[in-house]
This record gives structure tokens, sequence and C-alpha cells, in this order.
């Protein structure tokens, strides 16, 4: 006898039995109990993910909060400053030809190696400055170039800087560099070369023959030798310090390093 479709068999039935049906009752609540919390917490790290994808702003927050980072414009300076060491041959101090910042008659003299576009020798110039006021005419600063390749522009900053000198003389030199490493950003490109000439007008130079000067390429060697008379004393990177003094005692201290630094090396070159 055939079966109507409303009529299921009992084995049929029972495939169809729930299985909490199968189970004892205490069983069943528990098992029941246990599954409710799993899925109360799934919910909850579900709506946690969709709220930090949706919003990049609180997820941001979370990764700044514990994993700071430095900031770009800020040089990472090393915790303890670097030691001084003995300087290779040092090219001599000449008023006649080296740019000198306080007295020409200075017993000690602080050259050094420096480029426009280092992020170091931006953080650097201050400090340099700050050092010949308190020493008050017994410590100079010399500035030597010491372009770094990877600094596009550094080079021609560093004959520009040469042009001005020709055309305004020593005080001009500095207020080209200062404002040069005020203004510049560092890293290669950081002060425009297309500003240098209207730099050099700011300050009161003709802005012709800068831009005749600085266009002839007629400083370009004198840059490279510094930079040769550099590498022999043994400088590798900038700014490069080398504590001088007129007996030929020389020491090479590397960095940007603090004002104290400096002074450590300086003051027994004084007694």
């Amino acid at each position: 006898m055939s079966m109507s479709p409303e009529q299921p068999t009992q084995d049929h039935q029972k495939h169809k039995t729930s299985i909490w049906d199968q189970m004892p009752p205490r069983f069943a609540f528990v098992f029941g109990f246990v599954i409710a919390i799993a899925l109360s917490s799934m919910v909850g790290l579900g709506f946690v993910l969709t709220v930090l994808l949706k919003s990049p702003s609180a997820n941001a927050a979370i990764v700044a909060q514990n994993y700071p980072t430095p900031s770009a414009n800020q040089p990472q300076v090393p915790s303890q400053a670097p030691q001084p060491e003995q300087a290779g041959p040092v090219k001599a101090v000449d008023p006649k030809v080296d740019h000198i910042r306080g007295d020409k008659n200075a017993k000690v003299f602080v050259i050094e190696y420096s480029d426009f576009e280092c992020p170091f020798c931006i953080r650097h110039h201050p400090t340099m400055q700050k050092l010949v006021d308190e020493y008050k005419g017994k410590v100079a600063w010399v500035y030597r170039h010491f372009p770094l390749s990877f600094h596009q522009n550094a080079q021609k900053e560093a004959e520009a800087s040469e042009c001005a000198n020709e055309l305004g003389g020593n005080d001009a030199f500095w207020k080209f560099a200062d404002k040069i490493f005020e203004r510049t950003k560092g890293n290669g490109t950081g002060f425009a070369l297309d500003q240098l000439a209207p730099l050099a007008k700011e300050i009161g130079l003709d802005e012709g023959k800068f831009k005749t000067c600085l266009d002839s390429g007629k400083y370009a060697q004198k840059v490279q030798d510094d930079m040769a008379a550099g590498s022999t004393a043994g400088v590798n990177g900038t700014p490069g310090n080398i504590v001088w003094t007129k007996d030929g005692k020389s020491q090479l201290v590397s960095g940007a390093v603090p004002l104290e630094a400096l002074k450590a090396v300086i003051d027994p070159l004084l007694k």
C-alpha cells in the first residue's frame, strides 16, 4: 500500500527529531548556556572589529598610543655624545680665506665641516652661535663646506655662499648662511635653488652679479677642496667639528653634539 506524503514513516520521524529532544534536560540546559555565552562573545568581537575597520581615526589612535613614532622633522640624535678623537692632518685656519665668526685672534677655533641641507647641521647651527657668544672672543667658529652627494642642492648652495662672500665679504657670507639654515627644510632640496638669487638681494647684494657668479660655477672647486681637506682630517659626515689651536692641537667631535660636549673639549685648551 502506498503512503501519502503527509504520513512519514517512524524512522523518518526520528531523523527529524531535534538533538535537544534527545538530550537529558539538565545537560541540554548547560550546553545551551555555554553556546549562548560563546555567541555573545563573538557578536561583541565582531562589533569591535567593525568599529575599528569603519573608523580609521579610532584605529590610528590606538596605534599611536601603543606605537608612538618620532617626528620626521626632528632628527634623532644619540643619547650619548660621540667621544672626541684625534683628528688627522688639519688645514690651518687662514683669516684671509676662511669664513670666521668671532675673534680672528681667538685661542681656540672650532672648524665645522657642514652641509646646508643636512638636518643635523640645521640643528647644530644655533649651538655654534651660542658657543661663540658665550666664550666672548676666546673661541671662534670657522665654517667649511662638506656637501653630501645625496643632498641634491647642497653643492650649489655652498657655491652660492661663496658668491655672497665675494660680493659682500665675511659678514655677507654669515648672513647668507644664517638665512639658509633658518629657512631650509633640509634633506637635499629644502631650499629651492631659484630662491638663492632673491635671498642675495634680500641681504643687500647685487642680484644680477650674484646670479652671474653662481651660474659661472667658479667656486665649485673651492667647495670640493674644503671637502677633501675635511676628509683628510677624518670627517666622514656632517656636521664634523674639529677643535683646533694654532699650536697644532686638534680633536674631532662628530655630529650635532650638545653645547656642553664641545665645552668639555674646549675648556682644557683655554687653561
